[in-house]
């Protein structure tokens, strides 16, 4: 791995992280991992003797966003890491690891006395894990060096640290210092992806095409701004509902939103011939509506009728059927019938609304005028006002079923359809 020299506000960074804490935020890609990185191989060499601690959201994030880097930048025989055991050599120093991705996790560190940690993912966390990681820091001149990108700004790392740190390094490069009751012995460098200087352009022009509405914001602006209004606000029923579909190349799937007292939703992915997405057909059942529940059973036999008598499948089956991961009845009942290609959706819910709503933003997924559920739904998809204000990003449960549907098909198949669509790079140029 070459490293490139250190160049404006990275260097600057890393000279200024003397506090307490020190964390970089802002844009992917906008080089806050390294210039973090750097100031931590020094801080492991130079910094007080004692435990030493590495965190990500998981342990297998932590090791490919950091561990991996750092093995590529010093070599293998001065970082060792020891899958399984929780530990990593560095510099002849060992390094406990540990991931951080729910509640229980504050119980990995509870008792253990720190003279200092480096943290990926920050936002990523459970405040309780942070707040017992804060308390572990009790070698004298301990320190701790972290990395996030933006979330929303009720969230609890801007509210309580960032917001409050005695020094702030701005996107716009100024140096601000506060002072106060208030005031966190904690330095904060703010990046925009325009401050790695070290990015091609076309890969720059790729990645904001990439990010559209509220994660363009987040992760190309580095801003911290809250989850609100409509979710898919690129969404154009003049440019993106057609009418007539263009010839198909490939099914990748059929996405499932699975309900009993609410609507059930089956929606048909295509790739087109032109080099687009098209949801092409969707079944949709309304019990509220109809009066009457049906059993997994009769869903079975009504989304096979379903798929038989779509008009544009030529008779050919999608190649995986995507079910909502909780219906786990259905999904036997499919099992039972022999039905080809079943599988749990990957429910990864912000992902998922990014992957879709960069097809949309980019014009790479249109919508037949025949999957009325999910155009009914798409200009009222919201995000939860009620979560917003407790810094989580979250859709607002309310007329989501085909919204649902559909994000389940697109997001588990991407590996089937991704080869079949232009890359961003193409798209740039």
């Amino acid at each position: 791995m070459t490293i490139q020299k250190l160049a404006g506000k990275q260097r600057e960074s890393v000279h200024l992280a003397t506090a307490r804490g020190n964390l970089w935020e802002g844009s992917v890609r906008s080089s806050k991992t390294v210039s973090s990185i750097v100031r931590w191989l020094r801080y492991v060499r130079q910094g007080p003797l004692g435990p030493l601690l590495m965190v990500g959201k998981t342990e297998r994030t932590l090791k490919r966003n950091i561990i991996d880097p750092i093995t590529e930048m010093v070599g293998t025989s001065r970082c060792r890491y020891r899958t399984g055991a929780g530990e990593l050599d560095l510099f002849g120093r060992m390094i406990y690891t540990a991931g951080a991705n729910d509640e229980r996790a504050a119980e990995k560190i509870k008792g253990l006395t720190l003279a200092g940690a480096y943290a990926d993912e920050v936002t990523t966390y459970p405040e309780s894990f942070w707040s017992m990681l804060m308390t572990r820091l009790s070698v004298e001149g301990a320190q701790w060096f972290g990395t996030t990108n933006p979330e929303g700004r009720n969230h609890w790392l801007k509210r309580d640290y960032l917001d409050r740190a005695a020094l702030h390094l701005t996107r716009n490069g100024q140096i601000l210092r506060t002072s106060g009751d208030e005031t966190l012995d904690l330095h904060r460098f703010s990046f925009q992806l325009d401050d790695n200087p070290y990015l091609p352009d076309d890969y720059v022009e790729a990645l904001k095409r990439e990010h559209v509405g509220l994660f363009y914001k987040r992760y190309i602006l580095g801003e911290w701004v809250a989850a609100e209004g409509a979710i898919y606000d690129m969404w154009d029923d003049d440019k993106h509902v057609v009418d007539t579909l263009p010839p198909i190349v490939r099914w990748p799937g059929i996405g499932v939103d699975y309900g009993t007292t609410n609507p059930f939703s089956g929606l048909l992915l295509g790739v087109g011939a032109d080099r687009r997405l098209y949801l092409a057909s969707e079944y949709r059942y309304d019990s509220r509506a109809k009066r009457r529940a049906m059993t997994d059973a009769e869903y079975a036999t009504a989304l096979r009728t379903w798929v038989r008598g779509a008009a544009p499948l030529a008779g050919l089956h999608p190649e995986w059927t995507v079910i909502d991961p909780s219906a786990a009845s259905f999904i036997t009942q499919l099992f039972r019938e022999q039905w080809p290609g079943v599988t749990q959706a990957a429910n990864d819910v912000l992902p998922g609304i990014r992957t879709v709503g960069t097809l949309l933003g980019n014009d790479q997924l249109r919508v037949h005028a025949s999957c009325r559920g999910w155009i009914d739904e798409v200009s009222g998809y919201s995000w939860d006002p009620k979560a917003t204000a407790k810094g989580l990003d979250q859709p607002l449960k309310q007329d989501d079923h085909s919204m649902d549907a559909g994000r389940y098909g697109i997001y588990t198949t991407e590996a089937l359809w991704r080869p079949h669509i232009p890359t961003l790079l193409e798209v740039a140029a």
